[in-house]
């Protein structure tokens, strides 16, 4: 998602967070905050829109008109390997699905499916609303979209089609603003647009069960022209995820630890 469009910013996550301790609309989420394990560089011309670990491979979507990619990156530097551009579509979430990958398109209504290995596009599938994260729910075996409302869709990996969907609830108070996802672990972390927040989604009931604040995690001295967090890839094997921003200098590698 872009800042460039002008939308409420979370008022139902900031509502919730004012009266979660009181609220007996649901159960307040476990406070968490991320624990840093190593700092790795990131390209500050990146406008990351989506992040997946893979392989060893980190697979990095980037947004804004005419200015999109997809590539990998290595993870223990920061530097780009593979780059694709897509120079007439505003590049949003991705995910990897087995030898694929989906790339999702902010408003133009399109998702594209790549081939892992070359980021070379298969082909086009159209969907409606806007696309903003994406991630693959493997022991389930569906895709999960976000569009910036409190709805979750699922979507057949293959066909792209959809096949049900999900109401996300912060203390029992409906939570929009829902932007680039992670599976792991048979939940869904997700960051909330122009917060320094990620959630932790259970995938059964829609319940955010953590809220993970990682404000301060960019250094003041850094954040001079800078974006919002966005960006999120579980480190598989691990309890531990890479995070980053839109132009962001760096990625962190941290776990989520009770605050």
């Amino acid at each position: 998602m872009t800042t460039l469009v002008p939308v409420t910013v979370c008022a139902a996550l900031l509502a919730a967070c004012a009266s979660a301790a009181t609220s007996d609309q649901g159960e307040a989420p476990q406070r968490m905050r991320a624990e840093v394990k190593q700092e790795i560089p990131h390209d500050r011309g990146a406008f990351t829109e989506g992040l997946e670990l893979a392989d060893g491979r980190l697979y990095e979507g980037t947004g804004l008109a005419g200015r999109s990619t997809i590539r990998t990156v290595d993870p223990a530097t920061g530097a780009v390997q593979q780059q694709t551009a897509l120079p007439d579509l505003f590049g949003e979430g991705i995910t990897v699905v087995g030898p694929t990958l989906w790339q999702l398109t902010y408003t133009e209504g399109v998702a594209i499916q790549r081939d892992r290995a070359t980021l070379r596009e298969l082909r086009r599938v159209s969907y409606q609303g806007q696309g903003w994260g994406l991630c693959h729910d493997s022991a389930a075996n569906r895709l999960v979209m976000s569009n910036g409302s409190d709805r979750l869709t699922f979507r057949d990996p293959q066909s792209f089609q959809p096949t049900g969907e999900l109401h996300v609830t912060y203390a029992g108070r409906p939570l929009d603003q829902i932007n680039e996802l992670e599976c792991a672990g048979g939940a869904v972390f997700a960051n909330v647009w122009q917060t320094d927040t990620i959630v932790r989604i259970d995938l059964s009931s829609g319940r955010v069960s953590q809220d993970i604040n990682l404000e301060g995690l960019l250094p003041a001295a850094e954040r001079a022209k800078v974006d919002v967090l966005n960006g999120i890839a579980a480190i598989p094997g691990t309890d531990e995820f890479l995070v980053t921003g839109k132009y962001w200098p760096k990625m962190f590698r941290v776990r989520f630890v009770v605050a």
